[in-house]
């Protein structure tokens, strides 16, 4: 059976077509977490704009044949206190099935989707919270999601980059101490440094997974990507033009993590949560190569 699995976000709404394997990736940045700082409920034209990308994605599953449609939201639904009254809605309205899952859930799939039963570990950079996960011999032995993304680091610190590398030097000692492993970056921010490294147009997911950042050069990226205006970022190669106001963020927040826990290198994947939660939900028995 093809199944449609969306990933509703705090900043991009993304949905994979699935038929026991990962058949097309899709993304649209919506921003739902934006202004989450400020307030404590989901902006009405950011919920439109997901409502809207939902609504699309769907009839692209349905043309290609899908028959089942699964939603689970993150980090921004989960704070916001109209996020459940917003899952509901997404039913009404879509009639894709959401539920709201936690960040232990939301690290626990990642984690899955990722390395597929192998021992390591992720950072998963998101809209509004960041999860470090780290597994060996086969059982997770470190899990904690971070109650900060590019987008709320934007929010907190606008284009500021030397108030947000101080926003983040100071946040992620929340992580206590974390295993030594082989790390991967997963989301939108790790795919999209990816890219831009690689200079990649239009975008290859195939180049992308399994890309090698180093620490340095996440440090190079940050800076470059923080010297230059908005506007100049929506033209760099691998990057969406939508993530231009939060890319440079996202670096910062990478390279403190990097720095802080002494992560000299992290691999890029392609595979992440949504592979996870289809493979939690429909189960697949994982490759441990």
């Amino acid at each position: 059976m093809k199944y449609a699995i969306f990933d509703i976000g705090s900043n991009s709404v993304r949905m994979m077509l699935w038929e026991g394997k990962t058949l097309e990736k899709r993304v649209r940045i919506t921003g739902l977490g934006k202004g989450l700082n400020a307030g404590k409920v989901l902006d009405a034209a950011a919920m439109a704009r997901t409502l809207e990308a939902i609504s699309e994605f769907k009839k692209y599953a349905e043309e290609k044949g899908a028959e089942g449609y699964f939603a689970y939201g993150t980090a921004a639904m989960r704070r916001a206190e109209n996020g459940k009254a917003f899952a509901e809605r997404i039913v009404r309205e879509t009639g894709v099935e959401t539920e709201i899952i936690d960040g232990e859930e939301e690290a626990a799939i990642g984690l899955r989707g990722a390395l597929a039963g192998r021992d390591g570990g992720i950072v998963d950079i998101g809209g509004a919270s960041t999860e470090i996960t780290v597994a060996s011999g086969g059982r997770k032995i470190y899990s904690y999601s971070l109650d900060l993304g590019t987008v709320t680091l934007t929010d907190a610190c606008g284009q500021n980059a030397a108030e947000a590398e101080r926003y983040c030097a100071e946040k992620v000692k929340e992580y206590g101490e974390i295993p030594k492993a082989e790390y991967y970056g997963i989301g939108g921010t790790a795919t999209s440094l990816a890219a831009i490294d690689l200079g990649t147009e239009p975008y290859d997911p195939a180049q992308v997974n399994g890309h090698r950042i180093g620490l340095k050069r996440i440090g190079e990226i940050a800076k470059t990507l923080s010297s230059m205006r908005v506007e100049e970022r929506k033209k760099l190669k691998g990057l969406q033009p939508e993530r231009a106001d939060v890319i440079a963020n996202g670096a910062i927040l990478l390279r403190s993590i990097m720095e802080r826990y002494g992560i000299e290198e992290i691999t890029v994947s392609e595979s992440d949560n949504l592979e996870g939660y289809a493979l939690s939900r429909f189960g697949k028995k994982e490759d441990k190569r």
